[in-house]
Order: structure tokens, then sequence, then C-alpha cells
């Protein structure tokens, strides 16, 4: 058994104390803090925020400790017993690492407990010790690891059947808000951390919903025992990881219902949605998953081809689900689906980047992101969102509605979530064609391509019209069509005070053609001054025309001539044309 203690020593400075026993360890033992954390596939170097490493033996004698990489250590001359001591600095607000101030703590087990090598499939007990000080007397502890003393949502002991499990509960901290329901015969919690005034009981009836529709998706009994919805609320937050039994999320504090009544307006449904994406990973990637991730090596990257299956097919089903369990209207869901399509046409790198090789680019080209990735990479997310439609329907169609993708799920569930083999990259198009009974590379080909995929003539076939159009504006996300603009800059901007920072410039566009990049600062243009309605105001111009620019380039200025083009058609909108047609794939 490995022993853990972790204790908050000084939330001003934002440092976790933690130690840590190993009875009866290796002559020379090694020990290390994974690179990355399952559902978030960069390298984040978590040992990087380790502080003051020491080793003792049962004596209390100093033990010489050995730094082999980055990541890694090693302890000499052990005895009996290994006792080590470090700290770890806190201060990453995300679901990913470690949080910890005077209002809250969080973290995930990866960023903060080293590993043993060799023991990793042994027993390990944590202890969490609540923080010394009169202030910090009403926080509450909340994780969904098995408890072992304590009662519910108090500091206390907890136990894990190996290393795996250990990290993969995340702990929040703080004078939190609580409410529970159940849903598929188990019991489910949330937390609210933050400000805010949302409505608990309306959440949870919506969450219920939500989570009562994918149980019976699957089918019972539901993979856990218990289940934890964790949620920081921020005035401008968003994002969330799965974990096998609880998710961590983040969310703004207009996402959150405020009544019984309240409307499922689009922030509200936009986190709902992040509820339904990360609940809906409790089969499709944390059980169901890559042979590449059985089991996880978290030392360094792991390549799979196949992340369009594990987040482009949940992407698919967490607006479709939120709709399936009567949260939203046609309207709503096919405006979230129109928007998801419009981040696709809206990307030149759909033209360039696979899905496969998105995938397996994860870790530097989707994760590490840059001005040009419009350009030159594709989300697996949403055009994998796509192809899960384009199954969906093709399912639907070819089978006269006997089969669809829950189909599909529900066999990749029993084949391989309930056996713990991991998925090959063949898998999903096998079980398709025992569906189909026929060859699928006619369909599984557009994972190695880079031309659009044919969903138009396939939603007419269900009633469904999909509409392109010019956008209005940097706010026009997709959807139901107001007035597209005539004349388009080509790139996305932000307003400063003397002018329009470009964020990014699209290849082939026109501010691409005049000459301007990311980072520069637009000043004029015609020799007035450019503004935040710089684009509506080009409208007033005829396309062909010219306007000369001047802009910033650091501290160089320069000029150009912008050619006024006509703004691309690459927004979606989706409308029923057929409500009978349409009935046979918007069913609840």
């Amino acid at each position: 058994m490995i022993n853990y203690r972790i204790i908050p020593l000084d939330p001003n400075a934002h440092l976790f104390q933690v130690e840590m026993t190993l009875l009866k360890p290796n002559p020379v033992q090694q020990l290390s803090l994974p690179a990355w954390l399952p559902g978030s596939y960069m390298v984040r170097d978590f040992a990087k925020n380790i502080i003051d490493l020491q080793a003792k033996d049962e004596k209390d004698n100093s033990l010489t400790l050995e730094q082999l990489d980055k990541q890694t250590w090693a302890v000499l001359g052990n005895g009996h017993e290994l006792h080590l001591s470090y700290r770890v600095y806190a201060w990453d607000l995300s679901v990913r690492t470690a949080h910890l101030d005077s209002r809250h703590g969080f973290f995930n087990g990866s960023s903060v407990f080293l590993a043993a090598k060799g023991f990793e499939a042994s027993e390990h007990k944590l202890e969490i010790c609540a923080p010394d000080g009169e202030r910090f007397t009403s926080w509450r502890l909340a994780t969904a690891m098995t408890r072992a003393s304590g009662d519910d949502f108090a500091f206390g002991s907890f136990t894990a059947a190996s290393y795996d499990e250990l990290i993969d509960h995340p702990v929040e901290m703080g004078d939190f808000s609580l409410g529970s329901f159940e849903a598929g015969g188990v019991r489910h919690d949330v937390v609210l951390n933050g400000r805010h005034l949302c409505c608990m009981e309306r959440l949870c009836q919506d969450l219920k919903a939500i989570c009562d529709y994918q149980v019976a998706l699957f089918g019972t009994p539901a993979p856990f025992e218990r289940y934890l919805f964790m949620t920081t609320v921020l005035d401008n937050g968003f994002g969330g990881l799965e974990h096998r039994a609880s998710t961590a999320l983040m969310c703004s504090r207009k996402d959150l219902p405020l009544s019984m009544t309240a409307e499922v307006n689009k922030d509200y449904r936009t986190y709902l949605s992040l509820c339904s994406h990360e609940y809906f990973h409790s089969w499709n990637v944390k059980r169901i998953k890559p042979a590449a991730f059985v089991p996880y090596k978290l030392d360094s990257e792991s390549y799979t081809e196949q992340l369009w299956a594990y987040e482009g097919i949940t992407s698919y089903y967490d607006d479709f689900l939120t709709f399936r369990a009567g949260l939203v209207d046609e309207a709503s869901y096919l405006e979230m689906l129109s928007q998801t399509m419009t981040r696709v046409q809206r990307s030149r790198g759909r033209f360039i980047q696979s899905l496969k090789d998105s995938s397996f680019n994860a870790w530097t080209k989707f994760y590490k992101q840059d001005e040009n990735a419009d350009n030159a990479i594709i989300s697996y997310y949403t055009k994998g969102a796509l192809f899960a439609l384009y199954l969906d329907l093709t399912l639907r169609l070819e089978t006269q509605g006997q089969y669809n993708l829950d189909h599909l799920m529900r066999a990749l569930w029993q084949e391989f979530g309930l056996t713990g083999r991991g998925t090959d990259n063949d898998s999903h198009q096998r079980i398709v064609e025992r569906l189909l009974g026929r060859n699928c590379d006619d369909i599984f080909s557009f994972l190695s391509r880079t031309d659009d995929i044919p969903l138009a003539p396939l939603l007419a076939q269900f009633g469904v019209a999909l509409n392109l159009r010019a956008s209005s504006g940097q706010q026009d996300l997709g959807g139901a069509a107001p007035t597209g603009l005539k004349l388009s800059l080509g790139a996305k901007f932000k307003a400063e005070t003397m002018g329009l920072r470009l964020t990014s410039v699209s290849q082939g566009g026109a501010a691409h053609r005049a000459g301007l990049s990311a980072g520069d600062l637009l000043l004029a243009a015609d020799n007035l001054q450019v503004t935040a309605q710089f684009e509506q105001l080009l409208q007033n111009y005829h396309e062909g025309e010219t306007l000369t620019l001047h802009w910033f380039r650091r501290d160089e200025l320069m000029t150009g001539e912008l050619p006024l083009l006509a703004a691309p058609l690459d927004t979606v909108s989706l409308s029923i044309t057929q409500a009978e047609l349409a009935a046979r794939w918007l069913t609840r």
C-alpha cells in the first residue's frame, strides 16, 4: 500500500504540501509525475510545479535523490520505508492541473501525486486535510473517490485500487453549493464553486434528464456507483475534462439558470451541452477507448488516429442529446448544429488536414494552435461531429430506420467497453459494416480525405435544407440567416484604442492579399481611422475597388492596397422543409 497525505498548506501562496509513504520500496526506487493527463492531449510537464522534494527512511535519515529527467527521480539506499515530502505550486485556474487560494482548492491527482515505479497496481490510500484557520471552517470537500473515513463532503481518507484510479478522481474543496439527484438508479451530486445565483433545483432537474437518457442509451447498470459534476463558476469561463465517475467543468455565471422557469437560452444550452459531452465520455473514452490508451502511458505522448471517434462522436451527441432529452426544441438544436457546421466551413484547414491526421497530431497542432490554425488544421471535435452525423443519417437511411448511431455505440460498449479491450483503427468501420451488411470503405474514406463530407444531399432526404450564406460579422456563429455582408476583410480582429488588432488572417482573403498579418495593428483605411465597425463600413464600397491601408507591424508603419472581395459563403443555416421526413431523424 502507498499512503499519501495532502494539505492545503498556504492558500495565499498557492501551495499544497504532499507527503508520501511507501512500504518496502525497491533498493533503487524510481518516482515520477505524469507528463499529461487523459482527455487532454498535450504534454504539460506537471513536475515543473514540484518544490523542495525530500526523501527519508523510517528512522528519519535523509536519502539521496537523483533526478533522472524532467519528471523522474530515483531514491538510493532505501530502508523498510520510504517517506517523501514536497510542495506543489497550484495556480492554474483550469480543469487540468491544480489551483489553490483563499476561496477554494482543486487538483487532479496527475499534477500532485508522484507515482512509485513498480507499485502502480498497488492499493493507494489518500488523506486530504483541511486548511488551517478560522476562515476555512466552512470548507467542504467533493470527490468521487471511494471514501474510507469521514462524512460525505467532509475532509477525510480515501482509497484507490491503483495509481490510475487515484489520479482519475479530481478533488474540489471550498465553500461550495451542492445539489443532488438520482439518474439511472445512481446518485449524482452537483457542486458549484464560485459566486453565482444559480437555481440548483432547476439545474439538477435538467441534468437528470440528460443523464437518464444517456444511461438508457447504453443500457443499465451505469458504469459507476456514484457520479459528481464539479463546476467552477467564473465571470467568463468554459471548459471540461472527463473522469471515470466525475467531471471537472468551468462556466460563466450567465450560463446558469436563475429560476425554475428560466428559458434554455443560448448560454444555458451551451453549459448543458458541455455537461452532456463530459458525461457521455463516461462510456466513450473512459471505458470504450483506443488500444493505444490500454493502458495509458503518461510519461510521453500516446498517438492514435481515433480521436475523431472519441471527441467527434461525443461532440455530435452532446447537443443532440440535449434535444432528445427534451431540453431544447428542434429549432434550437438545428441552430446548434448549424454553428458546428459553420466552424468547419470557416476553416480552410479542412482542405489541408484529414480527420485521422488531426487526431494523430492533436499533441502539437490542435493543442498548440497559433494564429495560422484556421488555415492549416481542422478540429477532430467539429469535423468529427459532422462525420458522426454522416454515419447516423447513413445508417438510418440505408436500413429504413432499423439502425442508427446508437446501435454503433451500444455495440462498442458491449465489445470493448465492458471487456476492457481497446479499439483498433478499423473497429468502428467493422461494426458499421455489420449493421449495413456491406463494405463501407466509401464512408470511412472521409477519415483520410480532405474534401467536404456530402451532408447536404443526405440531410435533404430527412427533410432538412442546408443553406450557405455570407456572415453578418464576427458575432455571427451560424444558424438563422441575418443579412450577410457583401464584402469581407478576410481576417479576425479585436478593437483597440488606435485601431484593429488582427488575430488571424485567412489565406486568399482580402487582408492576406493586402499584405496584412496576424498581430498587425490596422490604423487607417482611405486615410480615415478604422474602428470596430470597419467591416460594416466596407459595405458602402463596391466589389473590385481598392482601399489604401496603413498599419503598424511591431513599430514599423506599413501601407498596402486592400482589394474589396465578395464575402465568402461560409455560414450554415439549417431549416426543416418536410416535417414528416425530419421526424425520421429528429425524434425524442
